[in-house]
């Protein structure tokens, strides 16, 4: 018989320190999009509740955007660098596909070499990062975790795509995770349809594109109806579960935040969980767009910077997209840089 191994003793409990985003300069507003697609200012607003979205420099990568928002986040949370045990960064638009991006970040923050990879959930990605952290810190895999969730989705979207191209933005939002004595992250509702697999895809694959340069590049290409259809009506049993499994009631909530893919999806999921009209929804969208795994605490910071809700709050979080994917939970919001 083997020797008996050694864990630590007790679960601990976890929550969000502190929270930073980073939001890009360039602010690309309905009219400029429409310059390439055939659409207008009105059409998109009434469908999406979309006015601007923010697009990051030429020069200006998925790294470059990460390492400012962590940053702030490490200073809300009054923590250093080197005490970090661990760096996940969600995103799908990370274009290397070696080294992680998360390495690369860890290193520009001053880490002492923490364990750090990447985390693909699609617009789910912060959300589902979010509760792999949270278990990380809970079972003693880390004492700190920082999570980014980062994209790029201008270069990722097709300039000339009516379908996609005025719903996405670029952003970074990042938020420490440590041990708590009470409970700041509830347990996940998660999971996947991927009979849904071909609603949001890259096409053609980057395989297909070296075979054939002169083609067609990558480009996200997305069934709008399919994927409005999805998330408006199942998405409010995901997020009712989540309350659920945190003990609550939507009564007990201060605030909602739904990853920000389009305000008449949030208007329906909203009504679908009898969401009480005294607790304030995230509208991030109409300034930023659709920033896929950035979406979620890039809307938690809008809510806290207009104080619309305030550090301490019960608030839930809602994220889903490509796979089709999902994952929510009720959170504790954290307090931002001061």
């Amino acid at each position: 018989m083997g020797t008996q191994i050694t864990m630590p003793a007790g679960v601990r409990q976890a929550a969000m320190l502190g929270l930073g985003v980073h939001r890009p300069e360039r602010v690309v507003s309905n009219d400029e999009i429409c310059e390439l697609i055939d659409s207008n200012d009105e059409w998109i607003r009434t469908r999406t509740g979309i006015r601007n979205r923010r697009f990051a420099e030429p020069k200006e990568s998925v790294i470059d955007m990460s390492v400012p928002a962590a940053q702030k986040a490490l200073e809300a949370a009054g923590v250093e660098p080197e005490q970090i045990g661990a760096v996940i960064v969600a995103t799908s638009t990370y274009v290397m596909q070696t080294p992680p991006a998360a390495a690369v970040v860890a290193d520009r923050l001053g880490t002492k070499g923490p364990a750090a990879f990447d985390l693909g959930g699609g617009c789910a990605g912060f959300c589902t990062a979010l509760a792999l952290a949270s278990d990380m810190v809970r079972g003693g895999s880390s004492d700190k975790v920082l999570v980014i969730g980062v994209e790029q989705m201008s270069v990722t979207t097709d300039p000339y795509d009516r379908s996609t191209r005025f719903i996405f933005g670029d952003g970074a939002g990042a938020v420490v995770v440590g041990a708590t004595d009470a409970a700041g992250i509830g347990p996940v509702s998660w999971g996947s349809d991927g009979s849904q697999a071909d609603a949001i895809v890259q096409e053609p694959g980057w395989l297909d594109f070296i075979d054939n340069p002169t083609g067609p590049r990558p480009f996200i290409k997305m069934a709008g109806t399919a994927v409005f259809r999805w998330a408006a009506f199942e998405m409010g049993k995901v997020a009712l579960d989540a309350v659920e499994k945190a003990g609550l009631s939507v009564d007990d909530l201060d605030a909602f935040v739904p990853h920000q893919a389009n305000a008449r999806i949030t208007e329906v999921i909203a009504r679908s969980m009898k969401l009480p009209e005294t607790v304030p929804v995230a509208d991030d969208i109409e300034e930023t767009g659709n920033t896929s795994a950035a979406s979620v605490p890039l809307a938690m910071e809008a809510m806290l910077r207009k104080g619309e809700a305030k550090a301490g709050d019960t608030a839930l979080l809602l994220a889903f997209g490509a796979g089709l994917s999902y994952a929510a939970q009720v959170v504790t919001l954290p307090p931002l840089q001061s």
